[in-house]
């Protein structure tokens, strides 16, 4: 047992030398996730001049009735109106900024206030937006209260009827690009295990340093687990990198544990690696190895949540979803890092990365050759 682990040991060391002399490797692992995260940085940090907005209306009078039907129609598209099932509903998505505000119509608003010709509708518009978000509630809140002011100028009134009231309520609310990132940070996990490997391992066997390896001898088990290792330390140092840009240049909140996302991201940096070694294991050249990563990797990257948020997908594709590998990894890491979620919160995740990482790793031995 000692001399296989002495074995491995000294394969890991050859491997991190032989990558760190390598210019054109360091540039793809380390520059290359970073370009992605610049790209989708400056997008998805950037501020719109529309609002998202849910309506919650708790009044029965008519003029709320049109209040409502007006903000859905303004011709402007300055408030985009999104359907919600209840106040709740509507705070869970101004959580995950899927939209920037609820506007909430008190049970009294609209009610006629005044006697004959003084008789008119009144009431007070609430704002609610997420803590942390002064800057975009305070644009939101001016806004409603030029629509109002408009109301009252209509109205002919010297005291305004209507008013605005701003409050925050719940957690801070995530930026667009908190949420984006995680899949960034899956994508470079991916990236790095699966294009890595399925290159890199059949370049070493026509080279012929296997074959030399298996002379030594060193196992394939052995062989494995070194390129494993190697790989996976490399991956979670890109990701470091990533997540300290992320945090100094474009204000990533971690909102969750550390404690629970290092040892989930290192768990799916050792899952994704698996995915390249049993792609890099089976292919004899560069001609076998490209197009069984390409069917693999492209799945992942447009049905796993990394890119495109998961319940925007049609029913079907969400019962596909569930089977794609990279699925719980996206999960995992978005529940912990925006949604504070606990260890029992995220069993499932937890459990699909450890299945697909035996699953992975068996078929990468059972199907590893040497040359």
């Amino acid at each position: 047992m000692k001399k296989y682990w002495i074995g491995i040991i000294g394969q890991v060391v050859a491997g991190l030398k032989r990558l760190l002399r390598d210019k054109m490797a360091l540039f793809f692992t380390f520059l290359f996730p970073l370009i992605f995260l610049f790209v989708f940085g400056s997008i998805f940090n950037n501020q719109t001049t529309n609002f998202k907005v849910a309506i919650i209306n708790h009044s029965n009078t008519e003029f709320a009735k049109q209040f409502v039907d007006g903000a859905k129609n303004d011709t402007s598209k300055l408030l985009q109106v999104q359907d919600v099932k209840n106040i709740d509903d509507a705070k869970e998505k101004m959580k995950r900024s899927e939209i920037d505000g609820i506007i909430e119509l008190p049970k009294e608003f609209g009610e006629v206030k005044g006697e004959g010709a003084k008789a008119r509708p009144s009431g007070t518009l609430n704002v609610l937006h997420a803590k942390g978000q002064d800057q975009a509630a305070s644009a939101l809140t001016a806004v409603m209260g030029q629509i109002v002011g408009s109301i009252n100028k209509a109205m002919g009134q010297p005291e305004p009827p209507f008013k605005v009231a701003s409050q925050a309520v719940g957690d801070e609310a995530l930026k667009t690009f908190d949420y984006t990132f995680t899949g960034l940070l899956a994508f470079s996990l991916m990236s790095m295990g699966i294009f890595g490997l399925a290159n890199q391992m059949p370049t070493e066997k026509q080279k012929g340093n296997y074959r030399r390896l298996r002379a030594a001898p060193f196992t394939s088990g052995q062989l494995i687990i070194a390129t494993a290792i190697v790989y996976t330390l490399v991956s979670l140092a890109s990701a470091a990198l990533m997540l300290v840009v992320s945090m100094l240049l474009f204000k990533f909140t971690m909102r969750g544990d550390w404690l629970l996302f290092v040892p989930f991201l290192t768990l799916a940096a050792v899952m994704m690696v698996g995915l390249g070694l049993m792609v890099g294991a089976w292919a004899k050249n560069e001609n076998q190895s490209a197009p069984l990563s390409n069917l693999i990797s492209f799945p992942m990257m447009f049905l796993s949540g990394a890119f495109f948020p998961s319940f925007l997908f049609p029913e079907w594709l969400k019962a596909i979803n569930q089977f794609i590998p990279m699925t719980p990894v996206v999960d995992g890491l978005r529940l912990i890092s925006t949604e504070h979620a606990t260890l029992t919160e995220v069993l499932p995740q937890f459990g699909g990365v450890l299945l697909c990482i035996v699953i992975v790793y068996l078929l990468a031995i059972k199907l590893f050759r040497w040359e």
